[in-house]
């Protein structure tokens, strides 16, 4: 499978995640922030599912230890602070001018696509620098 189907595939799962987060979320707490506390759960729970997936899969990135693991999850989180406003902007966007769920997750879903089409070139870029060789990199 080529990158861009990996990639897309991951994206897509980590959409899942994150949507699925953060509807779980409201079903357990709808007191104050409600929605704003299960779009950070949600993003929070689709940054790890995505990372675990690029750095390995995409990236072919095997850390050496721990502590390489999580200065390169910080720059990873990093990368997608700007993204993650996009993502954020879309979906409460969505909310503000058409309002309900739906609407919602339609501004999530479509800020989450562009913001992961985005992403990838800042992470090959500045996060996954090094270049492995292509037969090092696994396979699913």
């Amino acid at each position: 499978m080529n990158v861009a189907l990996r990639y897309s595939a991951f994206a897509l799962l980590s959409i899942i995640v994150n949507l699925a987060t953060q509807e779980i979320c409201l079903r357990i707490y709808s007191g104050d922030f409600a929605l704003l506390w299960s779009v950070i759960a949600g993003t929070a729970t689709g940054l790890v599912t995505k990372y675990v997936l690029d750095k390995r899969y995409i990236f072919g990135f095997e850390p050496a230890n721990l502590a390489q693991d999580i200065n390169r999850f910080i720059g990873y989180a990093s990368t997608g602070m700007l993204t993650t406003g996009i993502f954020w902007g879309f979906e409460f966007g969505f909310e503000y001018l058409f309002g309900g769920k739906a609407a919602r997750y339609s501004g999530a879903v479509a800020g989450l696509t562009i913001g992961y089409l985005i992403k990838y070139r800042l992470d090959r870029d500045l996060v996954f620098t090094h270049r492995p060789a292509p037969r090092r990199a696994r396979r699913i």
